[in-house]
């Protein structure tokens, strides 16, 4: 069997690989502490639930529009305008099977092979693996540590634009790292936008997920809405990670193109789910609330541990379920300089199970600074405080 080139180019989601590395670990009869995935262990709210399977009785099985049930698309985004100062109709929603087809489904419409597309790296792996998929070049640009939080290499992203560069991948709030931009960075990045007539895609699948303050998208901002794809989630906000439900939100003339490509990838998405996101969006929030709640204490806790850990500091991010805690001094105390040899030898140690910087893309020219991410929306609290308890023992023993 011949297959095609392509495939070699194909990614992958690496924190899958370190999952069934920490089920093995267990299947021996090992304690495991799953910090490597970003899935929850916090159960969908029950009004969700109830609306969808009301949508099952009322036999809402069958195939629905390419583009998804016009009751979601409009509230979608009225839902979106209210937090955006946006002027979305239901003609620029398209519903999807999940976050993550919006993002090969922009790379689809948007670039041709040879363009160049600025990403974050560490970042999702999926932006990497899909543009090169593709047939497209990567440009990765990178953070670095500020004050309180990671802070995005605005000059790297403009030394790194030429003629070919169409595209711009912005995902903030950021997975791994918990970033989030400040006005200074967005006001940079959206000249650049101008300047050089660049197309952003706004992954914003952790927008509502935050413990205070106020999220602001960069589609908000002056002249963005028209060159921005916003990548919407039902996934976090309201603990539907395995409901695969989102959206592209955008422009017509893009949105048209993306539902032709619902059309040909999947016909179309779950049906009777989308009712149950039209009770998210419009009915009782104490479930999304009690989300919050949760992860806020786990985060708090976490965040404590960590800078309790001598060679770890860790930020404490306003958003998201990530940490991306600086280990390089432990490693060192360790005599450890490979990533996967201590990711290895802490799980086999300890049982806590983590991703390293080096499953968020490839490490970058002059990188000194070694990082590991920890998910929290997956462990509940006590069993944060048990397993950090055993890292912290085994990098200060």
């Amino acid at each position: 069997m011949k297959l095609a080139d392509r495939l070699e180019r194909l990614g992958t989601e690496t924190a899958f690989a370190v999952s069934a590395e920490a089920a093995a670990h267990a299947a021996k009869g090992h304690k495991v502490y799953p910090f490597h995935l970003g899935d929850m262990n916090i159960k969908t709210p029950d009004n969700i639930i109830e609306a969808t399977l009301k949508a099952m009785r009322d036999g809402k099985t069958g195939y629905c529009p390419n583009y998804g049930i016009p009751k979601l698309r409009d509230l979608l985004a009225a839902d979106i305008n209210a937090s955006h100062n946006a002027h979305f109709t239901m003609a620029n929603v398209a519903i999807q099977p999940g976050g993550k087809p919006t993002i090969g489904k922009f790379l689809l419409a948007m670039m041709n092979p040879g363009d160049e597309v600025l990403y974050p790296n560490p970042g999702y792996p999926i932006y990497e693996s899909q543009v090169e998929f593709h047939g497209g070049k990567g440009l990765p640009y990178s953070y670095h540590e500020g004050k309180t939080n990671f802070e995005i290499n605005v000059d790297q992203i403009e030394r790194l634009i030429t003629p070919r560069t169409r595209l711009l991948i912005l995902n903030d709030l950021q997975n791994p790292t918990g970033a989030e931009a400040g006005p200074d960075e967005l006001k940079r990045i959206a000249e650049l936008v101008l300047r050089h007539d660049l197309f952003v895609l706004c992954d914003e699948a952790y927008f509502d997920m935050r413990y205070s303050g106020k999220s602001k998208s960069f589609a908000s901002l002056p002249w963005m809405e028209e060159h921005c794809l916003i990548l919407y989630t039902f996934s976090k906000k309201y603990a539907m990670t395995g409901w695969r439900l989102g959206a592209a939100v955008g422009p017509k003339e893009l949105i048209d193109v993306i539902a032709k490509l619902n059309v040909n990838d999947e016909s179309c998405s779950n049906h009777f789910i989308q009712y149950g996101a039209i009770e998210a969006l419009t009915g009782d929030q104490s479930g999304h609330d009690k989300i919050i709640r949760t992860l806020k204490e786990r985060r708090d806790k976490a965040v404590d541990l960590l800078n309790g850990i001598e060679g770890v500091r860790c930020f404490r991010p306003e958003a998201t379920f990530y940490l991306f805690p600086n280990v390089t001094k432990a490693m060192v105390r360790k005599g450890i300089s490979d990533y996967n040899e201590f990711r290895v030898a802490a799980l086999n140690a300890t049982g806590v199970s983590f991703c390293t910087r080096r499953h968020f893309g490839r490490p970058l020219p002059g990188e000194k600074e070694l990082y590991i991410r920890l998910a929290y929306s997956g462990i509940d609290a006590d069993q944060i405080e048990e397993g950090l308890a055993k890292l912290k023992v085994w990098l200060e023993g």
